[in-house]
């Protein structure tokens, strides 16, 4: 059975050791993602940070604007590690940011704004690992991109691997991902969550739909059952107190 997380910490500690297991198995390009609306992205980082201390000045945490550095760099006083924004600069102002020392790079919540910048990162950073936490790549109300630019956003994601990934579809139905293990459909049942598909990619919104579909066609003759507290529901109280 598959162990959804409780709480938000207990999701964050769980994209740590996804995050790790994948580091060690070789993987360079890696994306975590809690996907809950209300999520802001500093507490999350400062829970997720701890996986890193081992670097500590060979770490380069990057925002997508100054604005974000700005807090952090008020947040998170004498942190060993340099932060600092993507910026929207040409290549050359990008690799005045990067230095050999760098060993590993952590971006906090960039957008498909910055897809053209983080390209360029990875240019330049070779075989170094680079982490994103709570990407919003494919996020269409951030930003209206043209072709050209979806293509660009599509290539590059298309490089990164997906090493933790938990989104609620409703309050009974959750997709989720844990490194090493495969992408999970769940469904919750009375007090626990049953997984009804293990997948090799990420699943789709008409996969979802369609095994949804499946379920209910197999359990139509079965009475309904008692609606029970979301796993999601707690998550979801722990980020808005997070967040106020």
């Amino acid at each position: 059975m598959s162990q959804l997380p409780n709480t938000l910490e207990d999701a964050i500690a769980q994209a740590r050791e996804a995050t790790k297991a994948a580091l060690a198995d070789g993987y360079t390009r890696l994306q975590v993602e809690l996907l809950f609306p209300e999520l802001k992205p500093m507490p999350v980082a400062e829970q997720f940070l701890p996986l890193f201390a081992e670097y500590e000045s060979r770490l380069k945490v990057f925002f997508a604007d100054a604005g974000g550095a700005a807090l952090a760099l008020r947040d998170w006083v004498d942190a060993p590690f340099q932060i600092i924004d993507i910026g929207t600069g040409r290549a050359a102002s990008i690799q005045s940011k990067i230095q050999p020392e760098d060993e590993i790079f952590l971006f906090v919540a960039p957008t498909a704004v910055e897809v053209p910048q983080l390209e360029k990162v990875c240019e330049i950073i070779g075989d170094r690992a680079l982490v994103m936490l709570n990407p919003r790549l494919q996020d269409s109300g951030i930003v209206g991109i043209g072709y050209a630019a979806r293509q660009i956003r599509d290539r590059f994601i298309n490089t990164i691997e997906s090493c933790y990934y938990l989104r609620p579809v409703d309050e009974n139905t959750a997709v989720f991902r844990s490194y090493p293990g495969q992408w999970e459909v769940l469904v919750q049942k009375g007090e626990t969550w049953e997984k009804i598909a293990e997948l090799p990619k990420k699943p789709s919104g008409d996969d979802i739909d369609y095994l949804l579909m499946q379920g209910r066609s197999q359990t139509s003759t079965d009475a309904a059952p008692v609606k029970k507290p979301s796993v999601f529901k707690s998550l979801q109280r722990f980020i808005k107190a997070l967040s106020s």
